[in-house]
């Protein structure tokens, strides 16, 4: 891809990184950002993601959430087979720049490609809850917001085992 459009610093110091106010992401060995994703009203967490430098410029630029599909390898304009778009109503990043967090408006209800308004919708017992050493997952969401099947039809399921 050329260099074009919005540019990132280079992370020159401890200083400019954590201090100062240049944009100057660490992207991994995989040139991607981990991305928290909240709802901006409630707070409730509704997915975590990836990004690469071209899913965050533009993420920056539409003011959508963008991300890339580590099993698909591509980007991923956030409701653009489903209506279900996240608007980005705040951006931040964490103090050493390696962590993304998107406060969102999503259009429609639901961020969860299973049909959950969020991708966290099970709890995992901890303590004397667990019975023999075998965690029973528990639902906190009961109802889907839409039916996956009638919204991407019989395409592969994205998650890979």
């Amino acid at each position: 891809m050329a260099d074009e459009g919005l540019r990132f610093e280079a992370r020159e110091s401890v200083e400019q990184v954590e201090e100062g106010t240049d944009l100057a992401p660490k992207f991994d060995v995989d040139g991607l950002i981990p991305v928290v994703t909240t709802d901006f009203s409630s707070g409730e967490v509704l997915m975590h993601a990836y990004m690469n430098t071209e899913a965050l410029r533009r993420t920056i630029e539409l003011g959508e959430a963008i991300y890339w599909s580590r099993s698909r390898k591509t980007l991923w304009h956030k409701g653009a087979t489903s209506g279900l778009v996240q608007k980005v109503l705040e951006m931040r990043i964490d103090d050493d720049q390696d962590t993304v967090w998107l406060r969102v408006d999503v259009q429609g209800g639901a961020s969860c490609h299973v049909g959950y308004r969020s991708c966290f919708y099970r709890t995992i017992p901890t303590g004397e809850s667990v019975i023999e050493g075998r965690p029973e997952l528990c639902f906190t969401e009961t109802e889907k917001v839409f039916d996956p099947k009638a919204v991407y039809g019989d395409a592969p399921n994205p998650t890979k085992l």
